[in-house]
């Protein structure tokens, strides 16, 4: 039954072979890539919008000088990723950039602040969506953080469904999108061509200029967020159809014209029509009001809003999980993650995503401004490690055209240090301190699991070990048994064929069962040929006598090996079958799994399942 859900859920597996066919032409990896950029002008905005605000028309005049600095880095940015797409073809953007021209460690800063980027993002795109509809229908508000749950687990499913079939699905959302923002900035362009530039009635508060310009450069870092996922056609080079840099590199460019024409559209047209949004309703969702009236229009536009912001998360679910795929290859993640699923997807790296996505989103109870200064710290912290990487590369291995290149890049070094610190230094204490927190503890988690994996395979090596295979010496098995039924007698069976030193173990834990089992022991003829020993448990425990018995058995026996264990247990026929039994085979399993053993000696557990008809 869970195999059919399955099947209905994400589809049947895919074969290996089918990979190639599964890679993503232009239109659909546009739309696969960049959702993540496109849709931050929503959240941008609403953050720009919110940091100056609070100086009244005074603040909200410096909207536009603003965006113009973030539409300027924007550029620096993707020329500077298209420069890494053209150098590394495979992928991998910030974290293969810095590990191979920077080190290792400064590979897993970049990775720390793209996980940190790629899980907020899913939780920043989805409470933003929910945020955008519920601005049309305020009685949402309440329910945001449900809501946001439930298209978090849409967003999953459809992404373990396989890379070709998200791509179309998420096409509809993000061309719609674009054509009716474009459409209402060409409105909006007429309406103010006609009416003239609006005013805001507000009374304007006036600041100094000390405190002016501290208001100027937070509301700069806000609006950084806008630049977040940028990074992400680097980090999936391989998922276009060949020739994958050229592809890559065109749907970087179409990415950056429109996404600067949306946001300096929407920006521009904002002050100039001098929109302003009440505290349940995004600046947006005003603009689209202001321009459409609150008709059926108005309705659409919120509506392809939600839906584009939605798939914004799909960003994280492409990158992440093969950024994740990277780290795991070279032993600083759970290797589980380098595994493609049965649509050809990472499927471990895609469920990892949602969990931590859906645990910020009910942590921080749904609020998007409550996530976004948590956001940008980490993208440009990556962004940074890559113009840092790409410059060492161009000044060590040179190559056509270096010079301008390490110009280029270093700009953009420069460019997006300047951000990181303006960014982590005016929104320290309104969250962004959790990732510089959180970022020096994943790298050091990441540290901790490649010493794990270091550990276990010096452990593992055949170095120093003679080629021979030396012939082990007749195992001794111990059976521990339950009464005398037939499992018992199929497990007896292969235990004399295995061993001539079997020895059957019964703990007796109500005074006069042993009894029982030694009549039925000589009933079946079993004393001649296995020896059975009766342990009685006082203090009613199985495990306990059992583990003591194999110690002392080992002690006497001294012939340098451990009794191997051989279990039988039923397997019900239902799998609710299974909760009407003590499961006492597989508590011993456990105990015995995890018993720590001195160094080259190994208990062997042999595991007999009988399975039940009916």
């Amino acid at each position: 039954m869970l195999n059919e859900i399955r099947k209905w859920l994400i589809g049947p597996p895919l074969p290996t072979q089918s990979a190639s066919r599964e890679r993503l032409d232009k239109i659909r990896a546009l739309a696969a890539l960049s959702p993540d950029a496109l849709a931050s002008v929503a959240y941008a905005n609403q953050e720009i919008f919110l940091g100056l605000v609070v100086a009244g028309a005074a603040g909200l005049a410096y909207s536009w000088t603003i965006a113009l600095a973030i539409a300027g880095l924007l550029v620096i940015v993707a020329l500077s990723y298209s420069q890494v797409i053209s150098a590394y073809p495979s992928g991998g953007g910030s974290y293969s950039v810095a590990r191979e021209n920077l080190g290792a460690n400064f590979g897993l800063v970049a990775a720390a602040g793209l996980t940190m980027s790629y899980v907020l993002n899913v939780a920043v795109s989805l409470t933003a969506g929910v945020a955008a509809i519920a601005s049309a229908f305020p009685f949402l508000w309440s329910h945001r953080v449900a809501l946001s749950l439930l298209l978090l687990l849409v967003m999953t499913v459809a992404n373990l469904r396989g890379l070709r079939e998200s791509g179309t699905v998420m096409a509809i959302p993000i061309y719609l999108f674009v054509a009716v923002y474009l459409i209402m900035i060409g409105v909006g362009a007429y309406v103010a061509l006609t009416q003239g530039p609006g005013s805001i009635r507000a009374t304007t508060l006036v600041a100094t200029e000390e405190v002016a310009l501290f208001l100027i450069l937070h509301t700069f870092a806000a609006g950084c967020t806008a630049l977040t996922g940028v990074e992400a056609i680097s980090n999936g080079v391989t998922i276009f159809k060949p020739p994958e840099v050229r592809n890559a590199n065109q749907t970087m460019a179409a990415m950056t014209i429109i996404m600067g024409v949306l946001f300096l559209g929407t920006i521009g047209l904002t002050q100039y029509l001098a929109v302003v949004a009440d505290a349940q309703e995004t600046i947006l969702s005003a603009l689209a009001r202001r321009t459409f009236g609150p008709g059926a229009v108005y309705l659409f536009i919120q509506s392809s809003t939600l839906l584009v912001l939605v798939v914004a998360a799909n960003t994280s679910y492409v990158g992440f999980p093969r950024l994740a795929s990277l780290v795991a290859q070279d032993g600083y993640m759970p290797r589980q993650l380098t595994f493609l699923g049965d649509r050809l997807v990472f499927s471990n790296g895609i469920i990892l995503l949602a969990g931590l996505a859906g645990f910020l989103i009910v942590i921080f109870n749904g609020d998007t401004h409550m996530l976004i200064p948590l956001f940008a710290v980490g993208a440009f912290l990556a962004f940074t490690m890559s113009q840092a990487g790409m410059v060492a590369r161009w000044l060590r291995v040179h190559g056509p055209g270096w010079r301008i290149k390490t110009i280029m890049n270093g700009l953009g070094m420069l460019a997006t240090t300047v951000a990181l610190l303006i960014i982590g230094v005016s929104r320290f204490v309104e969250g962004a301190w959790i990732v510089i927190f959180l970022i020096p503890l994943l790298v050091l988690t990441f540290r901790m699991v490649h010493h794990h994996y270091e550990d276990t395979r010096a452990q593992l090596t055949l170095r120093g070990l003679p080629p021979s295979l030396a012939p082990l010496p007749e195992p001794r098995v111990v059976l521990p048994i339950s009464g005398v039924h037939r499992g018992v007698i199929e497990a007896l069976r292969y235990a004399r064929a295995i061993s001539k030193h079997v020895t059957a173990v019964f703990i007796e834990i109500e005074p006069g069962s042993g009894d029982l089992i030694c009549k039925r022991w000589k009933e079946w003829g079993l004393e001649h040929d296995i020896q059975l020993e009766i342990i009685s448990s006082p203090y009613r425990s199985v495990v306990g006598p059992f583990l003591n018995f194999l110690d002392k058995t080992d002690r006497e026996h001294n012939d340098g090996q451990l009794a191997s264990v051989l279990l039988p247990e039923f397997v019900p026929a239902r799998w609710w079958h299974s909760l009407l039994h003590n499961q006492t085979a597989m508590v011993i399993k456990l105990a015995l799994t995890y018993r720590r053993q001195k160094m080259g000696k190994i208990r062997a557990i042999i595991d007999m399942p009988m399975h039940l008809r009916k």
